[in-house]
């Protein structure tokens, strides 16, 4: 009889309303950094003094409403004085650009962040300093002054220095990354442009200089580790052997000051160059799985999406089983999530779910979750953040004029905020469902085969304390799922965003939506 009614229960249509959701714990499960974490670029986020440029003030003021969004972690990019506005050039590696106010600034925002269980980290720009740097003044007035040997020369006809040229003889058009000096034979070597010369980490000298750094900002200022820029740069890639030796001798003196220090490396490249820096760097971006995300929404179609992860996991702990996986679907280099889906906010939501739902240690850029848009050139993918509509956003930015997210095209936060279905809530709701599931946190990941339906994504999240079967419908139609009999167990309601059917033997997910159940 008992049997017989829970068949009829698990066979009616349970109705999911918006953002429902069935969590485990009233508390957070998640211990950052396996929790969510956004990345700001200040001169864009928030303006405390009207000048029209964001700062570390403006940024204080707004930790309640990161706090709100459940984020438990913040990735800063570069916030060192320096020349150009991205502050990739950094000119003095112990300062505050004033443009952002003051290191006491910064220690009051560490702080405060920390009061609410939000973690910090910045961009440490090591690979190279800027041109305005007092070392590389100082190195060019020659070979005889100290900072010489901090950066990397050759002399104006050594043939390394010289563009190719082809078989008649003639120079090829090429990016040169040596630089002429005005009144000097010598040429240094600069990856990333003329005002970002390389540092010479063969140098011990240098090598010291970077420890002093960082161990100031983990130290003097309480930050809680680095987001490391170029870390695939600092040797040449034919010396990446030394590349990695180098971050672990990093890592190994960061530890000396802060055991639990949270280092996370740009290496952008396949999992194959990337693996072999997991011994020295313990957190990487998983560049691959947000281009596969975008592209399986895009095509609607999650063929091999699930797969294609779980590979690089399983290589990844294989090198480094401590390893962070940290997933994101855009970041200031790269056009918007919003942009890269064709703006269709149904895809943009659908890749969030997908983000959020898989494994990893998911990252966002801010505006994201208010659906922001922008394509390269990079100041257009870094444009202002809107609070409110402008006649009463008195925290609005105007350092540069939007093209892309205008008034016009995107809800500002305060409205967005009171629409039960906005993109914001949206954001709210999965990183809450997140924060408080110890299977979407730290669970294993198993493809479900929907290989007779790829715009279905299906899978697993499986840990000691719960097992959760999730589908992800990437099309903009109703699909339907039978569930084979070992699925058969998963029939009560975790998560919905939209009304969803089930019975014992199958699951209708609604277009452009997520289902989560549990046994």
């Amino acid at each position: 009889m008992k049997s017989n009614f829970n068949n009829l229960i698990i066979s009616l249509i349970l109705v999911f309303w918006f953002n429902s959701v069935n969590a485990q714990s009233n508390e957070n499960v998640s211990n950052w950094p396996q929790g969510v974490t956004y990345e700001i670029f200040v001169q864009s986020f928030a303006d405390s003094n009207g000048d029209g440029i964001g700062d570390i003030n403006g940024m204080t003021s707004k930790l309640d409403y990161l706090q709100d969004l459940g984020v438990e972690g913040i990735w800063l990019m570069p916030i060192n004085p320096s020349t150009s506005y991205h502050k990739y050039n950094v000119d003095d590696y112990y300062n505050i650009h004033p443009d952002y106010g003051t290191l006491d600034d910064f220690k009051r925002f560490v702080e405060e962040a920390h009061k609410r269980g939000i973690h910090v980290v910045i961009d440490l720009v090591i690979n190279h300093s800027g041109d305005n740097n007092i070392w590389f003044k100082d190195a060019l007035k020659g070979p005889n002054n100290k900072y010489w040997e901090y950066y990397v020369w050759a002399h104006k006809d050594d043939p390394k220095v010289q563009p190719p040229v082809s078989a008649d003889g003639t120079p090829r058009r090429w990016r040169s990354n040596w630089n002429k000096v005005e009144g000097s034979d010598y040429m240094y070597f600069a990856h990333f442009g003329r005002n970002m010369p390389d540092l010479n980490f063969d140098n011990p000298l240098v090598q010291q200089e970077m420890f002093k750094v960082g161990k100031f900002w983990l130290k003097d200022v309480g930050v809680d580790g680095f987001r490391l820029d170029a870390a695939r740069h600092i040797f040449p890639d034919y010396r990446a052997v030394d590349s990695h030796a180098w971050w672990e001798y990093f890592l190994q003196e960061m530890k000396k000051v802060k055991e639990d220090v949270y280092i996370v490396g740009e290496v952008w490249a396949g999992s194959d160059l990337v693996a072999p820096f997991l011994k020295g760097i313990p957190a990487l971006f998983n560049f691959d799985m947000g281009s596969t995300i975008i592209k399986a929404v895009n095509e609607e179609n999650a063929d091999s999406l699930v797969l294609e992860h779980k590979k690089i996991i399983d290589f990844y702990k294989s090198v480094n089983p401590d390893y962070v996986d940290c997933t994101f679907l855009t970041n200031h280099d790269q056009n918007r999530i919003l942009s890269s889906v064709g703006d269709d906010m149904n895809k943009a939501r659908i890749a969030a779910s997908l983000l959020f739902t898989l494994p990893g240690s998911p990252y966002v850029y801010y505006g994201e979750e208010i659906g922001m848009l922008g394509k390269k050139p990079d100041q257009l993918i870094r444009e202002p953040f809107l609070w409110n509509r402008t006649s009463n956003d008195k925290y609005r930015t105007s350092w540069e004029t939007p093209k892309y997210s205008l008034e016009t095209t995107v809800v500002p936060v305060e409205e967005q905020e009171k629409e039960a279905n906005s993109l914001l809530n949206h954001y709210k709701s999965l990183i809450n469902l997140r924060n408080h599931s110890s299977a979407l946190t730290y669970g294993d990941l198993e493809n479900v085969n929907t290989s007779d339906n790829p715009a279905i994504c299906a899978f697993l999240r499986t840990d000691k304390n719960e097992s959760l079967l999730i589908f992800h419908n990437l099309s903009g139609k109703r699909q339907s799922f039978k569930l084979t009999a070992e699925l058969q167990g998963y029939y009560t309601s975790y998560y919905a965003d939209k009304k969803v059917g089930i019975n014992n033997e199958q699951v209708d997910i609604p277009e452009y939506s997520t289902v989560i159940l549990k046994k």
